[in-house]
């Protein structure tokens, strides 16, 4: 692959403003998972970003803008629910190869995508898998299994809580990416959050490296067990929040 056509400058001072310096073998891995992002977009919509600058900003960098809430260098298990095109999992993996991953999506598709994605770029202790966050949070499945869940999916913070918490382990953590201020959807989520077993933590915002665009992390710390009947059946946090 002709990687020498690649303009990697801006990328990787955006990596510097988040403290990381990626090796050469990192960068191969990131300009080889835009060739396929872009490769398969061709027949599957999987981003309707798709020029390389682009990409790098607006995914790469925002996918790895979370080791502004933790510290990413922890050996952690993290769940991406909703990770669509593997963001932010897979941005996430191939600069911390110490977590350990696993990326929920619903659509089959996107799943043969991520795997292929997996395959070639030779990452390890990474798993994509096809279903709906409200299926395998079941006790007898991933229910309470990681220390830290994320999602970029775009619904509001009540639904996404109600997705994402059963899956994290008491003392763990949901952080959702948000892309505008968010202190109005933190004031409607606090009733579901509650309930669900979480507590607000800090909220992280900035503007992403090379942009002037606006991001907040929502950090929710898991306080207890989440109780049996949540999540609700599948299409109900969606529908009617609670």
């Amino acid at each position: 692959m002709d990687f020498e056509k690649y303009d990697l400058t801006h990328f990787k001072n955006g990596l510097a403003e988040f403290g990381v310096i990626p090796n050469e073998f990192q960068l191969r891995q990131f300009m080889q998972y835009y060739e396929l992002l872009i490769e398969w977009n061709g027949f599957m919509n999987l981003t309707a970003i798709t020029e390389f600058e682009e990409v790098c900003t607006k995914h790469f960098l925002d996918s790895l803008s979370l080791c502004k809430a933790i510290d990413c260098q922890k050996e952690l298990s993290v769940m991406d629910i909703g990770t669509g095109a593997g963001f932010p999992g897979i941005p996430l993996k191939i600069v911390f190869p110490n977590l350990k991953i696993t990326l929920l999506d619903s659509l089959g598709k996107r799943v043969k995508f991520l795997n292929e994605v997996i395959e070639k770029l030779g990452l390890n202790h990474i798993d994509a898998i096809h279903g709906r966050a409200e299926d395998f949070a079941k006790p007898d499945l991933l229910r309470e299994q990681f220390d830290v869940c994320v999602s970029r999916a775009v619904a509001n913070l009540s639904s996404l809580s109600e997705y994402c918490i059963p899956y994290v382990k008491v003392g763990g953590l949901f952080i959702s990416y948000k892309s505008e201020k968010s202190t109005e959807e933190v004031t409607s989520a606090e009733k579901a959050v509650g309930l669900l077993g979480g507590a607000f933590g800090k909220q992280f915002d900035f503007v992403l490296p090379n942009s002037d665009i606006y991001r907040t992390l929502v950090v929710i710390e898991k306080m207890k067990a989440t109780p049996k009947k949540y999540p609700r059946k599948a299409g109900l946090p969606t529908r009617d929040p609670l």
